[in-house]
């Protein structure tokens, strides 16, 4: 399908143009106000608000809605904030078991992609824009033709389908055609544990673990904690068990190839090639009592093997074993055989994917294989984009080419819609009717915060399209899938639907398999010189959210990188391989080839390269096109995240990586910047006490506040895992513009919330640890008395404030921070001067009303979300109160998975902020200083197994 360069329009001379009087060109614009202000409207069906709806409608004043939002087909919970119709903001639903609140970059940013301008706005036929009704004529064509032939020749192709609703249908659909068939595929998938499930159980399972009940956890190759759609219920079960002052704390090991933010968190970790790892996995089992071969252990990891096992034989019921994606099919199974030994927290269910009639979609292989047969006749791909991220041994764009009708739906025309006969667009989530399971089975609803922007639908209306040849409406298909289940009185249950975000007593029941088989282990085999492990991008992902700005230059967790990838290398191979960081080199696998930029990762093991996922676009749109290496090109159905036999060359070019911070590893700065405690030395103090303090020509203490308020924040170290919620977040909330590469380039960024990366373990085996740093709103701030307009002031609450009216721009506050936490606006960057198409009038829609889009010239940073403080004060004058104990919640704390954010009042004496206050293990930041920040930290606590125990 060609390239739509230039719309078909009709051109008008000039001296042919007519004149417009003043009472027509009023008219006119009145209309496109009228036609503009159409889509920032609520939907004509009624949703609920999550809290009470006021008797009338205020404008500016925002009100919460619950939805699902999807990754990798799994819903997530959340509350979507809404002005005047318009959503500008999301935060995790606290009922939901998914997000329990929090939120990820992903939930976060899908606000943005809401209001791209480059998403899909009309239908397309052979390239060309075509109408509507001669789409449905096609599809109504198809259709006949498909009921002659009971469907045969129909395919259709979607991602991980969990939505009970579009199950429902598809059931319908096939049942319709019989002869018909359904694949599906999701390019972050784990096939080896579907398969290794199939070898323990003989059936497909799920597991659910639950980290909250694990004292002890064995990571292989596995990254609970990392991105994911059970990212925000891991972490949170996560944070549960590492609160020094309760009893069982847990213990991390951590067994993997790569870096990752398990890996960062656990007590011990330790860098392995994959083959390896699934050795230790065969020896762990073996020592509990498993008949299995030997398994073919390195001499140094035999004392380490003997710890893992008397720690998990001591925490019968509390101690679980994870594998990850590049773990063999048989590794996964003799996981599930040692889980099973051990009693593991971890519930087994059924997969969510199975339509009500039992039917389980078939893989994408198989669709390749029929394609190339000729037996294809209709192609219909909802919602996925295989002919970017299918793995390339399978060439799915010259197979798809094949079949003579070719259908896409997607919110973009991308790489797929490209290789179509007809692309139509797809609705955005935030502005359909639909339903989701999360991991665990949990169902929710969702619903649509604005009505589409574009001439978009649903995936349930494209299908009840083929099927019954008719659009209905997704409110009422959702609805049809519920009535049966809700009771008598349907309306009071959809109603409290909508309302929780939530369907209770929806979780999938844990199924009591028979015990695990033990799979027959092949022999080890000779590792390859060089491979490369592939990961899902912890920004892009998959390569779906390739065209949000906020996550392109979001830096990925444990590189700093942004807008762009690169090749991670251990600096011994790097050395072997004669490059260095920037140096562009060749990957070559099979009959594949990319390029990419060299990074020095001492977390990577020894032979052993990575490199995410996402990149590499063409039909993105303006943020994401031609940024990165294409990953997929070495990606094959066999193995899909270990690249064997990897072949690297030179190519004598240079491609320095775009990055906004570097890793602090000087023991000495590390030492003072980031303290480091056992658990067992957890209650030893580290404040310095307070008649220590040197002398200073500043007040002892700010002014205090007629309402007696004294704002602070604590952060604690030991439960941050560095996931970058809170950054985007903080982005979403305030406004923060997007720079774009050229000026990251020239040392340029604008987000008011970093993640500090310190590394506290050795040059041979890293250790990290993160450390997020908003501005300190210090006492003694060293910004104010430097300005030479007063723009940055303190208040009487405490807050280190910025007069945006007032700043001249000299940046001497900037220049005196020693935190480093000011961001100066060089550029427009969201007033005239945006990054490519930043600057389209649609983003307009997602700012927050209640937050100052800056402009050029002037200095920016954290200001505790002020705004939310104000509305707490208002809400509190109207209802003759004070400000509620902990009522004010700022967007990075509400963000985070963890709780590692606590924000409140210090003049509260049961606020959260103050109990962490009196933890000994409380310190600020560069405190020598005497700056007396009111963001102050926790001391990370770690619990390593005893010397000599395995390490």
């Amino acid at each position: 399908m060609s390239q739509v360069d230039e719309l078909p329009v009709k051109r008008v001379s000039r001296v042919a143009r007519p004149e417009l009087d003043r009472r027509q060109a009023l008219s006119f614009l009145a209309a496109g106000v009228a036609s503009g202000l159409a889509a920032c409207s609520r939907p004509d069906e009624q949703i609920i608000p999550y809290v009470r709806m006021p008797d009338r409608l205020v404008p500016g004043e925002p009100l919460k809605f619950a939805t699902t939002l999807a990754l990798s087909g799994y819903g997530r919970g959340v509350l979507v904030s809404s002005v005047d119709g318009r959503p500008i903001k999301l935060e995790g639903n606290p009922k939901h078991p998914a997000s329990l609140g929090a939120t990820d970059v992903f939930m976060e940013a899908a606000v943005l992609s809401l209001y791209d301008p480059d998403r899909s706005r009309t239908t397309l036929h052979e390239g060309a824009i075509a109408p509507a009704e001669a789409f449905r004529a096609a599809v109504l064509g198809q259709n006949r033709l498909l009921k002659q032939r009971s469907g045969e020749g129909l395919r259709l192709v979607t991602g991980r389908v969990s939505s009970p609703t579009l199950l429902r249908q598809i059931d319908d659909l096939l049942g319709q055609f019989p002869k018909a068939a359904w694949h599906a595929y999701d390019p972050a998938d784990d096939g080896s544990a579907r398969a290794g499930a199939m070898l323990a159980y003989g059936r497909e399972i799920e597991t659910v673990p639950h980290l909250a009940r694990a004292r002890v956890v064995i990571a292989l190759g596995a990254d609970p904690l990392g991105h994911g759609p059970d990212q925000l219920r891991s972490a949170r079960g996560f944070a549960e068990r590492r609160q020094p002052q309760n009893e069982g704390f847990s213990r991390f090991y951590c067994l993997e190839a790569v870096p990752t933010l398990t890996g960062a968190k656990a007590d011990h970790r330790l860098a392995l090639r994959p083959a390896i790892i699934g050795e230790v996995a065969l020896a762990i089992a073996k020592s509990l009592g498993a008949a299995v071969r030997d398994a073919a252990v390195p001499d140094h990891l035999k004392e380490l093997v003997r710890k893992i096992s008397s720690d998990l034989n001591s925490s019968p019921g509390s101690a679980i074993v994870l594998a990850g994606r590049t773990l063999s099919a048989e590794a996964h199974a003799v996981v599930h055989w040692i889980n099973a030994r051990l009693n593991a927290p971890v519930d087994l269910i059924d997969p969510v994917g199975r339509t009500p009639a039992g039917r389980q979609p078939q893989a994408l292989d198989e669709l390749v294989r029929d394609l190339k047969g000729g037996g294809v006749d209709q192609l219909v791909t909802l919602g996925v984009n295989p002919a970017y991220d299918a793995p390339a041994d399978l060439n799915f764009p010259d197979a798809s080419r094949k079949a003579p009708f070719r259908l896409h739906a997607g919110c973009y025309a991308d790489e797929t819609a490209e290789l179509s006969n007809w692309h139509v667009p797809l609705s955005h989530p935030l502005e359909a009717w639909s339903d989701l399971r999360s991991i665990d089975g949990t169902a929710s609803l969702v619903q649509p915060l604005i009505r589409p922007l574009y001439r978009s639908h649903t995936e349930h209306e494209y299908i009840a399209l083929l099927t019954n040849g008719d659009m209905a409406s997704p409110r009422d298909l959702v609805r049809r899938t519920w009535q049966a289940q809700a009771g008598a009185d349907f309306e009071t249950w959809w109603t409290r639907a909508l309302h929780d975000g939530v369907i209770a007593g929806s979780a999938a029941e844990p199924l009591r398999p028979a015990e695990p088989k033990l799979p027959q282990m092949p022999e080890p085999r000779a590792a390859s010189e060089f491979q490369v492990v592939l990961q899902p991008d912890p920004g892009l992902w998959d390569g779906s959210f390739a065209n949000n700005a906020w996550l392109q230059e979001c830096p990925k967790p444990l590189t700093k990188q942004v807008w762009g990838n690169a090749l991670a290398l251990n600096p011994e191979d790097a050395r072997q391989l004669g490059v260095s960081v920037g140096e562009v080199i060749s990957i070559r696998s099979g009959g594949a080839t990319i390029e990419a930029p060299v990074l020095v990762e001492p977390g990577a093991a020894l032979g052993v390269g990575s490199l995410t996922l996402g990149y590499g676009r063409n039909r993105a749109g303006a943020i994401g096109n031609g940024i990165g290496c294409d990953a997929n090109r070495l990606r094959n159905t066999k193995n899909p995240w270990t690249i064997a036999e990897a072949v690297i060359t030179r190519t004598g070019r240079n491609q320095e990586p775009l990055t906004t911070q570097n890793i602090v590893r000087a023991s000495d700065y590390v030492s003072e910047l980031y303290p480091v405690r056992k658990v067992a030395d957890a209650a030893r103090t580290l404040t310095a006490p307070e008649a220590e303090r040197p002398p200073s020509l500043l007040p002892e203490a700010p002014p205090r506040s007629g309402d007696g308020n004294a704002w602070a924040m604590v952060i604690d170290t030991s439960l941050c895992i560095g996931c970058n919620a809170c950054v985007v977040a903080c982005q979403a909330e305030n406004n923060v513009p997007v720079v774009g590469p050229e000026e990251v380039a020239r040392g340029r960024d604008m987000h008011w919330l970093r993640v500090d990366a310190y590394d506290h373990g050795t040059a041979a085996s890293p250790v990290l640890g993160f450390q997020p740093v908003p501005c300190m709103h210090c006492e003694h701030a060293p910004c104010e008395p430097v300005c030479p307009v007063a723009a940055s002031v303190h208040d009487s609450e405490g807050l280190n404030a910025q007069v945006y009216n007032r700043c001249i721009g000299t940046r001497f506050c900037e220049a005196n921070c020693p935190y480093k936490v000011r961001r100066f606006n060089f550029r427009g960057y969201a007033d005239g001067q945006e990054y490519a198409n930043l600057g389209f009038e649609s983003y307009l829609a997602q700012k927050n009303p209640e937050v100052t889009v800056r402009a050029r010239g002037v200095m920016e940073k954290c200001t505790y979300c002020v705004q939310r403080i104000s509305s707490a004060r208002r809400a509190a004058e109207r209802g003759d109160r004070t400000i509620g104990t902990d009522e004010v919640r700022t967007a990075c704390q509400n963000a985070c998975p963890t709780s590692a954010i606590v924000f409140g009042d210090l003049n509260q004496d049961g606020s959260s902020v103050n109990r962490r206050k009196s933890d000994p293990r409380h310190y600020a930041l560069l405190g020598h200083l005497d700056t007396r920040p009111r963001t102050t930290y926790l001391a990370d606590v770690r619990n390593p197994p005893a010397e000599g125990d395995g390490t």
